[in-house]
């Protein structure tokens, strides 16, 4: 009864040896991609194994292991090279401008030369200008009878110089005293009726033109005997 124990203890552990190999197996299998019936075949033999009467222990040799799989890394795949493809633009085809015909030229008969200009006259002679000139005597401006009557009565006589401006007309148009007799009175009385008497021939210019200019001389103021 004890050898039968000892016995059946003995198969007990190697059947849990056995199972547990076959799950290791079973694992690895289903890893590997190892067919499924094979390993459910097994399996169902060990579990259908008579503990209680178990036939004498056989010794059983090891499984070989299952071939390992292949795992080497595949080769490397060089990335084919790109493609250059070049894109030929539409070519684009111009149709050159003709430009419209240019009129035609405008012909303008040219004018009738007709006889040429007359020359421009002459320019007048050049006149040698002439300074204004007294009409009459000078000495008739002022005579005795214009004596101042002071100075008359006093015997006072000298020489007055002046100077008139002669208009374009010939008339004095201004009296001046260059030179005193020493007696106010008679340089007053000398302007006075040389303005009112004085006459000339008025001045000229190279034109022959008739222009203002001056003129000087002098009254002597004498009392007559």
């Amino acid at each position: 009864m004890a050898y039968a124990d000892q016995q059946m203890s003995g198969n007990r552990i190697i059947a849990l040896i056995i199972v547990g190999l076959i799950h290791v197996a079973l694992g690895y299998a289903l890893i590997t991609g190892l067919a499924y019936e094979a390993v459910s075949k097994a399996i169902e033999r060990v579990t259908t194994v008579d503990i209680e009467e178990p036939p004498p222990p056989e010794p059983e040799d090891e499984p070989p292991p299952p071939p390992e799989p292949d795992t080497a890394p595949p080769p490397p795949v060089a990335p084919p090279p790109p493609i250059s493809i070049a894109v030929r633009p539409p070519q684009v085809q111009t149709q050159p401008t003709i430009p419209p015909p240019a009129p035609p030229a405008l012909r303008i008969p040219p004018a009738p030369v007709g006889p040429p200009p007359p020359p421009p006259p002459p320019p007048p002679p050049r006149v040698q200008p002439k300074g204004a000139e007294p009409r009459g005597n000078p000495a008739n401006w002022a005579t005795a009878n214009d004596y101042p009557s002071r100075a008359l009565r006093e015997e006072r006589e000298g020489t007055t110089g002046f100077r008139v401006n002669v208009g374009a007309d010939g008339r004095v148009t201004n009296c001046s005293i260059t030179r005193s007799s020493g007696h106010p009175d008679l340089d007053e009385a000398t302007c006075r009726n040389i303005t009112r008497r004085a006459r000339f021939r008025p001045a000229t210019d190279g034109n022959g033109d008739p222009t203002t200019d001056t003129y000087s001389n002098a009254i002597r103021w004498v009392i007559p005997e």
